[in-house]
């Protein structure tokens, strides 16, 4: 096995170079860049944009041929700003000065925050990972179960009526779901049992340890709920069909023949082999649930996370960030692709990574 590690983390690199490259790459030909954004501020704000990043130089008066929202703006200004922005040199400088600066963590600064990209990450990264661990959890402690047992109960009314329920439940938006909740269970228009906004309740950041963690908890109900009602469906018909699957198999009927009891059969037998292709697809659910599934909700239940740290840096075009997040998440699923193979030998130890070529 730690052959087999030392080559995932080998291709790590290419893999990590090849995905930022090819968005770097596309950026670089998308309009409205930070240049752009910039003075397209500063003409709608008069002199704060321009005081903030020339030192309050020159005086609006010429246009720039090469920048539509630099019409009526000082070229030497418009300069200034590029120069501030790093938009001075070339795109392949801007690219190595990136890259070197990864290798050493060092994320760069926002263009329009004034602070280090990694430490908005890591201010934003409880909210999402609160998110994207009680949701994923969740899901998974509820599916598998149930998938199971409509596995063993394949055709009975319980299959049918389970079904229609997670079914129901996949067909609803996530977002749709997260506002019914707020008009029914946070103030909207009924009671208002659950808090609005927010990780912790104001006037609790002193407070004890366990009531921290209670209030915690109860902020926490709403938006995992949301999170939670679409991803039943695809995870637990996953798990009923892979148990049909191995249930039918020669060995289980051998095993029957034997005289194994129903739950050495499931459980002893079916259970690992049913498991691989459920433990497969964890870590790009943990992925999706964490990164992109929770914009909208954190947006509804204003959760200021990871989601909309990022869908703002793109509006912003705030390259530094943009780029930042990008590095950060797809470094989290490269490891989480790795710990997936690792769970895979935890569940079927014949499983045997090393040998492979």
């Amino acid at each position: 096995m730690g052959g087999y590690l030392l080559r995932r983390l080998a291709l790590m690199l290419p893999t990590l170079f090849g995905i930022i490259l090819i968005n770097f790459t596309v950026v670089q030909f998308a309009p409205g860049g930070p240049v752009e954004q910039a003075l397209s501020e500063l003409r709608g704000r008069g002199g704060g944009v321009l005081e903030r990043v020339t030192g309050g130089a020159g005086e609006v008066r010429q246009a720039d041929p090469t920048l539509r929202g630099a019409q009526g703006i000082d070229p030497a200004v418009v300069e200034e700003i590029k120069r501030a922005f790093g938009f001075d040199k070339p795109a392949h400088v801007r690219f190595w000065e990136m890259l070197t600066g990864y290798l050493r963590f060092d994320l760069g600064q926002s263009l329009f925050q004034g602070r280090g990209v990694a430490e908005l990450i890591f201010e934003k990264l409880p909210v999402s990972v609160s998110l994207g661990l009680w949701s994923t959890l969740i899901i998974y402690l509820v599916s598998i179960p149930l998938g199971i047992r409509k596995a063993v109960r394949d055709g009975s009314s319980f299959d049918l009526w389970t079904s229609g329920v997670v079914l129901v439940g996949y067909a609803i938006p996530g977002f749709l779901f997260a506002i019914l909740l707020v008009v029914l269970f946070a103030g909207g228009s009924f009671v208002q049992w659950f808090p609005l906004r927010g990780l912790l309740s104001s006037g609790l950041e002193n407070a004890g340890f366990f009531t921290r963690a209670l209030d915690y908890l109860w902020h926490m109900v709403l938006p995992t709920l949301a999170l939670v009602i679409g991803g039943f469906a695809s995870l637990t018909m996953l798990t009923k069909n892979s148990f049909l699957e191995e249930i039918n198999k020669q060995y289980v009927v051998t095993a029957r023949a034997k005289g194994a009891g129903e739950q050495r059969v499931l459980y002893g037998h079916v259970f690992r082999n049913a498991m691989l292709l459920i433990i497969a697809g964890f870590p790009a659910a943990f992925i999706g649930i964490l990164f992109t599934g929770a914009l909208l909700v954190e947006i509804i239940f204003s959760l200021d996370g990871l989601g909309l740290l990022g869908f703002d840096a793109a509006i912003r075009r705030d390259y530094p960030l943009m780029f930042g997040t990008l590095y950060v998440f797809t470094l989290l699923g490269l490891v989480m692709q790795i710990v997936g193979d690792f769970t895979y030998t935890l569940v079927d130890p014949r499983i045997d990574f090393e040998s492979r070529g």
